[in-house]
């Protein structure tokens, strides 16, 4: 099991996690319910905590992990403003916020079933992954909500 590759996946999930806070971050300056502002706040900040769990696992390694996301994640926050801005209101936030989280929730999957993985890192995968499933089903749970 090589250090190298762990450190990217790790890496790789960081930059992902990140590109999750700043989405949640930009979502609750976006949206008109309070509540929904609440919860956005509430998701980012325990994205943040996974996000530094995982850091300090890459800076264990001897990794330099990102700290500013991706660009990709950057234009998703463009389409779903234009979205807003459209008519689609709460709605299109949270149908937005869910596919980031259908991605998130993918990229996580995929490296936990990544077999060159060591354990000790998996572990921490796993921990990082706790908040990806409460977020995945916070969002998904609610998605269905408004839509009923």
């Amino acid at each position: 099991m090589s250090t190298n590759h762990d450190i990217s996946k790790i890496d790789d999930l960081v930059t992902t996690l990140i590109d999750s806070v700043k989405g949640y971050e930009h979502s609750a300056q976006k949206v008109d319910s309070p509540d929904l502002k609440a919860l956005f706040i509430d998701l980012a900040t325990q994205r943040r905590a996974a996000v530094e769990l995982l850091q300090e696992a890459s800076r264990a390694l001897g990794g330099t992990p990102n700290d500013f996301g991706s660009a990709a994640a950057t234009i998703h926050r463009r389409i779903e403003d234009l979205r807003v801005a459209l008519g689609g209101g709460d709605k299109a936030i949270i149908s937005e916020i869910e596919r980031g989280e259908d991605y998130l929730k993918e990229e996580f999957d995929r490296v936990r079933n990544d077999d060159a993985l060591s354990a000790s890192i998996l572990d921490v995968v796993n921990r990082a992954y706790a908040s990806v499933t409460s977020g995945h089903t916070a969002i998904s749970g609610l998605k269905h909500e408004l839509a009923g």
